[in-house]
């Protein structure tokens, strides 16, 4: 699992997401716009829109900040069209990151990051610098406490699942990117329901942190996170659990 993962997972134990549910709410709603625009108000046929519709209802975002979302992206009303853009980088220590951004202002979303690598110990660089060490996967992750570790390896690898990955607090089962909704689909109808699941980016590398440059990193990751235009947070950094409980 990665330090990344560790820290999310951790955040969302101790409760710190509930202080940002509004600006949560607020990226949630410009992706679920984005998406509907892009590719249609109906879920069933926009994969994309239906993955944020399940993003936001774990998140507990009432229906109808939900509908009102799809109807904008999809042109029942308007309003700002938000575009992707990707920022490479490094954080302390030299490790990878990268940040995918849902933006209407390019310039102000560049120099806001650039300004947080800096401040962070860190620094933006070039296209293409990083996002070669990253691939896109599908994670569903289970409490490690909630379920029999061979019951969810046979399912998850009979329903396609590339991996089952076990850590001390959790089980996680990964698949391509592409497979995503048909694994999670199979393991919930034999009765296995993920704590969390997503689409993300997962390195093929990582960089041990520990000590000042592990501090400095979850500080760095989350500024960025922080940015209004920012989606997501993506790094290659790995921290032990024990130093990740002691720095939150």
């Amino acid at each position: 699992m990665s330090g990344h993962s560790k820290w999310s997972t951790i955040k969302r134990k101790k409760g710190a997401l509930d202080a940002k549910r509004g600006k949560i709410f607020t990226k949630i709603i410009r992706e679920i716009a984005t998406a509907a625009r892009l590719g249609g108000g109906d879920p069933n046929g926009n994969p994309r829109l239906r993955l944020v519709i399940d993003k936001a209802r774990a998140a507990n975002m009432p229906r109808d900040n939900i509908e009102r979302a799809v109807k904008k992206g999809s042109g029942g009303e308007e309003g700002a069209h938000f575009e992707q853009a990707t920022y490479e980088g490094y954080g302390p220590g030299g490790v990878a990151v990268l940040v995918s951004t849902l933006t209407d202002n390019r310039n102000r979303t560049a120099g806001e990051v650039r300004h947080a690598f800096t401040k962070g110990g860190g620094n933006l660089g070039q296209m293409g610098c990083v996002a070669h060490l990253f691939v896109r996967v599908g994670v569903l992750e289970f409490e490690r406490a909630r379920v029999d570790l061979d019951a969810i390896l046979e399912a998850g690898l009979e329903a396609g699942a590339d991996d089952v990955v076990e850590s001390e607090s959790s089980i996680e089962v990964i698949t391509d990117g592409k497979n995503f909704e048909p694994v999670r689909d199979a393991l919930i109808a034999k009765g296995f329901t993920p704590a969390n699941a997503e689409i993300t980016m997962r390195a093929s590398t990582t960089a041990a942190l520990e000590g000042a440059q592990a501090k400095s990193m979850l500080e760095l990751a989350e500024a960025l996170e922080d940015l209004d235009d920012v989606q997501d947070v993506y790094s290659n950094f790995d921290i032990s659990e024990a130093e990740m409980e002691r720095l939150s």
